[in-house]
C-alpha cells in the first residue's frame, strides 16, 4: 500500500535512510505524482511517477534541498501535464541533447558501439579525425552542411586525394550511423540526410586507383638477399622471418604479426588465423620452407607468446618495420611496402594458374553471395597444401633461394 506524506521540510528530513542495495520512495499528498527517492547514501531526489499505458514512466526533477518543495511541485505539474498529453519527458530530453550532438560526440559514440572494428582501422579514422576534422570537432552534426562538405573535400585534396576521399568516407559512415541511432521524441530519426552525398551526386570523388605495386620477379633475388642480411639480434632476425613469411603467405600484415605461436601446429603443418578482416578463421598448411623457418624460430623463442614478438611496443608483437624495411630497400635497391608483399604473392599465384577457389581461400578472400557454385565447394587444408607448396616454391627457385632457413650474413641493419 502506498502511503502518501504532505511532504514539509521537516517531514523529509526525517525519512529513514534504507538498508545497503535499496532504495526507499515517499509520495507527495499534495500533488499525485510527485515522488522522493531516497538512497542507502541520503541522497533524496524529486522525481515524478506516471503510467503511460501499461508502462511506468519515472522522471527525475532534481535533488534535496538545491530543489526546494515548491520548485519539485511545480516542476512536476509541467511533467504530468506532458505525460498527460501523451510526451514522455526522458525521451524529449533524450531528443533534445542529441539534437545538438557533435561530431567528435558522433565519433565516439560510433566507437562504443562499433566494438568488432580492429584496433588498425580505429587508429585510421582517429588519424582521420585529428587531421582532416579537428576544426569540425565541437561543431553540431546539424550545422555540416552539403556545401561545406564540398569545400572540405576540395581543401583537403589540395594535399592528398587519397586521403580526402578516405576523409569523406568516415564522415559518410558517421553520418549514416548518426541517422539510425539519435532520434527524437517519437522514434523519428533526427538526421534523414547525409550532406556527403553531394560528392556522388557532383562527382566529385577523387576515386584514386588501388595501389597495384609488386615486387618483380627479377627483383626478388635482390629482395630476398637483403632480408635475410637481417641478423644479428633477435629484433632483426624477427623481422626477417616476418618479412619472409608474409611474402610466401600472402597474409595480411597485423593477422601475420598477431600470429600466436598457440596456433602455429607442427605436427599438423598448419597456422591459424582467428581474428582475421573478414571475421572468419584462416587455417593456412605450412609449405617446407615455412615450417623449416618457424620451426628454428620457436627453438629460439620459446617462451613468447607471439611468433613475432617485440619488447619496444605495448602490444607486445611486431608493429612497427619501417626501419627494416627501409634496409632492405636500401640493400637490395627494390621499393616495397609491406602490402605489396601479399600483392606479389596473390600476382604470382595467378601466374602458376592456381585454382581461383584455391586462391581465394588461400589468401582468405571473401566471396560475392551470387557466386552460388563456392558455397557448394568445402576446400580441405591438405587441398590447399599442394598449390601452397607450388607458389612457395616458384618464388624461391626465380630468386634463387635454398629451401632452408639458412642465412646469408650481410651488413646488419642499424
Amino acid at each position: 500500500m502506498t502511503i502518501k506524506i504532505n511532504f514539509t521540510k521537516t517531514k523529509i528530513e526525517s525519512f529513514p535512510i534504507p538498508d545497503k542495495g535499496k532504495r526507499a520512495y515517499f509520495y507527495d499528498a499534495k500533488t499525485p505524482g510527485l515522488t522522493l527517492q531516497v538512497t542507502p547514501t541520503g541522497t533524496k531526489t524529486f522525481q515524478v511517477y506516471k503510467w503511460m499505458g501499461s508502462k511506468a514512466v519515472r522522471v527525475t526533477l532534481g535533488r534535496y534541498p538545491r530543489m526546494t518543495i515548491e520548485q519539485a511541485r511545480k516542476q512536476a505539474l509541467h511533467k504530468l501535464s506532458e505525460l498527460a498529453d501523451g510526451i514522455n519527458p526522458n525521451q524529449k530530453k533524450k531528443a533534445d541533447k542529441v539534437k545538438g550532438v557533435t561530431l567528435i560526440e558522433c565519433f565516439d559514440d560510433y566507437l562504443k558501439t562499433k566494438t568488432k572494428l580492429k584496433p588498425g582501422t580505429v587508429h585510421d579514422y582517429k588519424r582521420v579525425m585529428n587531421e582532416g576534422f579537428k576544426d569540425w570537432h565541437n561543431r553540431p552534426l546539424k550545422e555540416i552542411t552539403r556545401d561545406m562538405v564540398a569545400t572540405k573535400h576540395r581543401a583537403l585534396g589540395k594535399h592528398s586525394h587519397a586521403r580526402a576521399d578516405n576523409s569523406m568516407r568516415v564522415l559518410r559512415a558517421l553520418f549514416n550511423f548518426a541517422a539510425e541511432v539519435y532520434e527524437d521524441e517519437e522514434g523519428r530519426t533526427l538526421f534523414p540526410d547525409n550532406p556527403v552525398k553531394r560528392l556522388s551526386k557532383t562527382t566529385a570523388w577523387y576515386n584514386v586507383e588501388r595501389k597495384q605495386t609488386i615486387i618483380k620477379e627479377h627483383e626478388l633475388g635482390a629482395w630476398f638477399q637483403a632480408v635475410q642480411g637481417l641478423s644479428g639480434s633477435d629484433k632483426h632476425i624477427i623481422a626477417r622471418d616476418y618479412l619472409q613469411v608474409l611474402l610466401l603467405t600472402g597474409m595480411r600484415k597485423t593477422e601475420c604479426a598477431t600470429l600466436l605461436w598457440d596456433n602455429v601446429d607442427f605436427q599438423q603443418k598448419t597456422l591459424k588465423i582467428v581474428d582475421t578482416k573478414n571475421g572468419k578463421t584462416h587455417t593456412l598448411p605450412l609449405t617446407d620452407y615455412i615450417y623449416d623457418l618457424l620451426k628454428a624460430a620457436h627453438t629460439r623463442r620459446t617462451q613468447e607468446k607471439f611468433v613475432f614478438p617485440s619488447t619496444s611496443t605495448a602490444t607486445g608483437y611486431i608493429s612497427d618495420s619501417r626501419r627494416f624495411v627501409t634496409f632492405v630497400i636500401k640493400q637490395s635497391g627494390v621499393t616495397f611496402a609491406l602490402h605489396d608483399l601479399r600483392r606479389t604473392f596473390i600476382t604470382i599465384a595467378e601466374s602458376r594458374d592456381i585454382p581461383v577457389y584455391a586462391l581465394k581461400r588461400l589468401v582468405n578472400h571473401s566471396t560475392k553471395n551470387s557466386d552460388v557454385t563456392d558455397g557448394y565447394i568445402i576446400t580441405d587444408i591438405e587441398r590447399l597444401r599442394k598449390p601452397m607448396q607450388q607458389i612457395t616454391d616458384y618464388i624461391l627457385k626465380t630468386a634463387g633461394v635454398k629451401e632452408s632457413t639458412q642465412v646469408i650474413q650481410l651488413k646488419e641493419a642499424s
